[in-house]
């Protein structure tokens, strides 16, 4: 019994010494961590003392330590850099000659000398205290190099300007070959004209690639200006793959009672379609043929529709072409693509048509499109006829035997003119009445348009215009 006693006594006393033991060790060693981290964190918060103002170290900007300097020595040395950047010459070469040159100064060269040095001071500064405190240790230890690369900025603005410069000077659209049919041939009377592209993307790009890698030790810096060039889509190679045999329509419209200025326009509009060839499967546009229409193309003002009133504009009279070369693609069988027809009936395209014969174009809203669906080519011909006021357009190619049916239009829903309008205009003097708007009586037209082919393939189209009714408008002058 004792000795049960004993061993019992003897096992307690042991586990207490044991448990003693075991709390000496947790308390020294929890010291010992609290002491080691105070020790750590007194070092870190020295480093932060010593490097206040200062960039951390192994901080490298462009291959330059900036390690343990002050933002502003970032700065002065970024500026110091970029003032030599301004000194080079960024010369242009097109074609193999120098077209222009561009110092570094013209060009604003700069580094963003103030937001690089913010940036590198954050470094070790940072918000986000996990960042920062695995910034200070590492740079206690040296463990991490921050290496950054910065590139010169400059005023792009200096460069789009050329860019737009050039591109108006140098830029030219292919001209195709024009022809005419005679005694049963296609003669050619212009050559075809290659044009050129100024690749203004690539310039722009490889200019700041070029910026970007430039060191202050280049005087000069060569950047190229490239072009591409374009092809024509009718030449005179080709003539002999035409397949042109014949005429194979005509339109016809009647310009009486126009103002000079229109029949100048008529004429100036006409003689861009003469000579032109519509290759076979490819939908021919009005207003891409016909181009820019201004006083800078030698158009005069005429009246003109444009929101909703008759207005003097440059190119009246151009819709009397489009009228013209709508009839003439009516009567070739060739799909419409695109028709407009006028706000109100105008009466040049009714004294030898019924309504609904018309088309309006009006760049870039308003286009008449068709398409060759022909064998052969279809040469342009066109005539203006000043003695009986007449213009043509005159389609030459290769009939299929195609069978076109162009139902008479029917005219419904007739309304008559509002009642005259009288504005005052006090630029003009008392008395004197000025007519600015025609009457004209409203309605709605319409006419299918039938074309079949000799394979049996029928195709249809009903061509639908609504005119407004049009009243008549006077100018009363008020001056004295």
């Amino acid at each position: 019994m004792e000795f049960v006693l004993s061993s019992i006594v003897f096992m307690i006393s042991k586990k207490k010494r044991f448990h003693t033991y075991f709390q000496r060790f947790f308390f020294f060693f929890f010291s010992f961590i609290t002491i080691v981290t105070a020790i750590f964190m007194n070092i870190l918060y020295g480093q932060e003392q010593a490097l206040e103002g200062k960039i951390y170290p192994d901080v490298y900007v462009n291959s330059m330590d900036f390690g343990q300097k002050t933002p502003n020595e970032l700065m002065t040395t970024l500026e110091t850099k970029a003032g030599g950047l301004a000194r080079i010459q960024f010369r242009v070469i097109f074609d193999g000659v120098p077209i222009a040159t561009f110092s570094g100064a013209r060009l604003g060269i700069r580094y963003d000398s103030k937001g690089t040095a913010d940036r590198m001071y954050l470094i070790g500064r940072s918000s986000n205290y996990p960042t920062r405190l695995y910034q200070n240790i590492a740079a206690l230890f040296r463990l991490q190099k921050y290496a950054f690369t910065i590139y010169p900025e400059y005023n792009k603005s200096v460069v789009e300007e050329f860019v737009s410069m050039v591109s108006e000077k140098y830029n030219k659209p292919a001209r195709n070959a024009l022809f005419t049919f005679e005694q049963g041939k296609v003669q050619s009377f212009r050559q075809e004209e290659k044009g050129i592209r100024i690749e203004t993307e690539s310039f722009s790009s490889e200019f700041e690639t070029k910026v970007k890698a430039t060191r202050s030790n280049q005087p000069i810096v060569e950047i190229r200006l490239n072009k591409k060039i374009l092809e024509p889509e009718v030449t005179l190679g080709k003539a002999n793959s035409f397949g042109i045999e014949e005429l194979i329509a005509e339109g016809k419209s009647d310009f009486s009672h126009s103002m000079l200025e229109r029949v100048h326009n008529i004429i100036v509009a006409s003689s861009k379609f003469n000579g032109v060839l519509i290759p076979k499967d490819q939908i021919f546009s009005f207003n891409e043929a016909v181009g820019d229409i201004s006083v800078l193309t030698g158009y005069k003002p005429a009246y003109i529709i444009k929101n909703g009133r008759t207005v003097l504009g440059d190119g009246g009279g151009v819709c009397q072409v489009s009228t013209t070369l709508f009839r003439a693609a009516l009567q070739a069988g060739l799909p419409i693509i695109e028709r407009h027809a006028h706000a109100y009936r105008v009466s040049y395209y009714e004294s030898d048509a019924k309504p609904g014969f018309d088309a309006t174009v009006f760049a870039p809203s308003a286009d008449l499109r068709m398409k060759n669906d022909t064998a052969a080519s279809i040469l342009i011909q066109t005539e203006v006829d000043t003695d009986r006021n007449l213009l043509y357009f005159r389609l030459y190619g290769k009939k299929d035997g195609r069978d076109i049916t162009i139902s008479d239009p029917s005219l419904f829903d007739v309304s008559a003119p509002p009642p005259a309008l009288n504005q005052d205009d006090p630029t003009l003097k008392r008395g004197v009445v000025k007519q600015v708007d025609f009457p004209a009586w409203g309605g709605k037209a319409s006419f299918d348009y039938t074309v079949q082919k000799e394979d049996g393939t029928v195709t249809k189209q009903t061509f639908f215009s609504a005119y407004k009714a049009w009243q008549a408008v006077f100018l009363v002058g008020t001056a004295d």
